[in-house]
């Protein structure tokens, strides 16, 4: 089945749910019109960085702070923050959630069969380093980002949620 946008309403909708109170975010156009509305939420603190390393140690600081963020990056984000992915959250124990853009990806394939080797690699990436991910392909996906959360929480450590298609 083809990867379907998810409209940034309904995103929205589950991040609220989730009790995500700050989105640590290095703009991602993949999900642009959902960081329009997280902009401009009022309930929401966005917090922009200026690259991934940066984002991971705010979303730490933010949890220590008793705070409860989203880290959204781009999948060639992830691949620039691996080091402080491996030791910040995972070493560190942190349990961030990481909402990532497959920019590029085409719908009509498994992340894993893309041809391009941002799309390609990011599940086995996450999978070598013990990082556990939910692909959301659609709206009957946005459960995961709740259950993301009590994931992360319950291993102490980082879960990815990968974005499978741009958002609507």
């Amino acid at each position: 089945m083809a990867a379907q946008s998810i409209p940034a309403t309904e995103f929205m909708a589950a991040i609220r749910a989730a009790g995500v109170q700050d989105v640590v975010l290095v703009p991602d156009t993949h999900q642009r019109t959902l960081l329009d509305l997280l902009m401009a939420a009022e309930d929401i603190r966005t917090v922009h960085c200026s690259t991934e390393d940066e984002a991971i140690a705010v979303s730490a600081g933010l949890i220590i702070g008793g705070r409860r963020p989203l880290m959204q990056i781009q999948h060639a984000g992830l691949y620039a923050c691996v080091n402080n992915l491996r030791g910040v959250g995972l070493d560190g124990r942190f349990p961030i959630v990481m909402l990532i853009g497959l920019l590029g990806r085409d719908p009509e394939l498994a992340p894993r069969e893309d041809g391009g080797s941002m799309v390609r690699l990011a599940e086995p990436l996450l999978e070598t380093l013990g990082v556990p991910s939910r692909l959301l392909d659609g709206v009957d996906d946005l459960h995961y980002v709740s259950e993301a959360f009590d994931e992360a929480e319950a291993r102490e450590g980082p879960v990815a949620l990968l974005v499978g298609a741009t958002t609507s």
